[in-house]
This record gives C-alpha cells, sequence and structure tokens, in this order.
C-alpha cells in the first residue's frame, strides 16, 4: 500500500478525549508556518501571515485537527518529524488524510 499523502493528527488522544488546549492546531500550524515551497517568506511590506501549505488546521467529520503533507517529509525531515513526535508524545490519533488525492 502506498504511503498516503497526507496525514490528519486529529485532536483526540487514542483513549478518546478532546485535545486541549482548545487552539492547538493552530498553535502547531503557526510553529510549522516558515515552511512553504518557495522557502520561508521575507519581512517588510509585502510580508504576511499565513499558515504552510504543507501543516494546515481543519475540521474533518467534526474532528479538530491538522493536515501535514508528506512533502513536508522531502523538505525538511525534522519538520516532518517534529509533527509527528508532537502528535505521538501528545498520544493524539494520526490518520491518513480522508481527502488526500481528490480531486
Amino acid at each position: 500500500m502506498a504511503e498516503p499523502t497526507e496525514v490528519f493528527i486529529q485532536g483526540l488522544t487514542r483513549d478518546g478525549k478532546t485535545f486541549r488546549p482548545s487552539d492547538w492546531a493552530e498553535r502547531l500550524a503557526g510553529t510549522m508556518s516558515s515552511f512553504r515551497p518557495d522557502g520561508p517568506v521575507g519581512g517588510g511590506p509585502g510580508a504576511f501571515i499565513g499558515y504552510s501549505p504543507y501543516c494546515v488546521p481543519r475540521i474533518v467529520a467534526g474532528v479538530k485537527g491538522v493536515v501535514v503533507s508528506a512533502s513536508l517529509r522531502e523538505l525538511e525531515p525534522m519538520a516532518w518529524d517534529f509533527v509527528l513526535n508532537f502528535a505521538r508524545d501528545n498520544d493524539l490519533v494520526v490518520v491518513a488524510h480522508p481527502d488526500a488525492g481528490a480531486a
């Protein structure tokens, strides 16, 4: 079976509890915001704040979480390890993103 192109880190622990704090997904995605296809966004008047396309907070089937692109693993393996270790350390459920590969 092929590796998923995206994973969804759910805001649920393996024992079914809602992960706290409530803004954890936005915080995690914000931490990863500098990882972009063309590198980090520079400062100055044209700079903006936004999430990386590789790590985006989402609600899927009523569950808050973060969608992480497998492309991050190739771009920056340490960043990929960071998000997956965050999930593991906090006992969060990680699944293949249900919409990955959908047109």
